[in-house]
This record gives C-alpha cells, structure tokens and sequence, in this order.
C-alpha cells in the first residue's frame, strides 16, 4: 500500500471516527492556550467524545481536519473510499496496517521522501519486473528469521562496497555460476 494512500486512509479514519461534523469549523489553538469559541462549541456539543481526548488528541484532530480542509474533492472521496476498504480489513490487519502508519511516521522526512522516491520508480517498472520483485520479497519472507538477517547482513555490506567492488563481485560470482553450469 503506498505512502500517500496509506496517509488518506488514516486522515479519513480520524475524521470519520470523530464525524465530519464535528470539525466543520475547527480552529487551531496554541496547545495549553486558551480554547477557540470552535472548540468550545464541539466540547458543549459533543461533550462525552470532545472530553475523552486529551489535549494532544484534541490538537491531532484539528490538525488532521485541517488536511482533509485542504484536500480536493476527488482526494476526499478517494480518502473515504480507503478508509471504507480499511475497515473492511481483518482486525490483524487493521493493526499491520496502522503499525506500518506509526512506523513511517517516526521515519525522518529525508528517509521518507528516499522511500516514495523508490515507490516511484518501482510503479515505472515493467510489469514483469515488479512481479519478480514482489516474488522476490515473499521468498525472502518466508525465509527463517536467522536467514534473513544473514540476506540483509550481506546486503548491507553489498551497499559499502565501491562500484568498482560491486565490479568485480559480479565478474568473479559470474565466472563461478558459468563453472558449475558446466559441471
């Protein structure tokens, strides 16, 4: 699931969960600063829901109607439809997918933007190629935890190896796999 759909999915969640209507005129406050007569309306007019958030809750929901106020229509109904297909989802994977939201967040934006970059490119690739990708990440998937971190060990130290290294890997791996091709 990409980034961006993933990010309507949430945005759509906070404010169907609390009610479009609940923040139709929304106003941010400075946290700790004194409410806007907004928030004191949804508080008188939602006062059991407006009451269980605490104030860091409440500044997030602001915030995340402010998002949705600056999507364009066609983002909206694109946000509502990912919202209604996330709740369709099992529970297990309603959390997967919010454990995978949390985890992007906490990401710094350099990284972030490095890994929509990458997305990018992936979605430009011929379609054959994207399926052995994704044949390739399942394999590795299903391999034993110890395997595993053994694939990345050596992936990690692919990445520190020059291109000239890289080179020469390849020239040597490939004379090898030519030998017992013949045996």
């Amino acid at each position: 699931m990409s980034a961006t759909r993933l990010a309507a999915i949430v945005i759509a969640f906070a404010v169907l969960t609390f009610g479009a209507a609940r923040f139709a005129a929304a106003q941010s406050t400075a946290p700790g600063g004194p409410p806007s007569a907004t928030q004191r309306m949804l508080a008188d007019r939602y006062p059991r829901q407006w009451q269980n958030l605490n104030p860091e809750q409440r500044q997030r929901v602001i915030q995340n109607y402010q998002r949705w106020q600056q999507m364009t229509p066609a983002e909206r109904d694109t946000a509502q439809r990912n919202f209604e297909e996330f709740r369709r989802l099992p529970p297990d994977e309603r959390k997967s997918v919010l454990k995978g939201w949390h985890q992007w967040q906490r990401l710094p934006p350099e990284r972030r933007e490095q890994l929509r970059q990458a997305y990018q490119r992936y979605q430009h690739l011929p379609p054959e190629r994207r399926q052995q990708i994704m044949q390739n990440y399942q394999h590795f998937q299903q391999l034993a935890p110890e395997q595993r971190q053994k694939v990345l060990q050596n992936y990690h130290r692919w990445q520190e190896l020059t291109p000239e290294e890289r080179r020469e890997f390849r020239q040597k791996f490939g004379q090898i796999r030519h030998l017992k091709k013949e045996h």
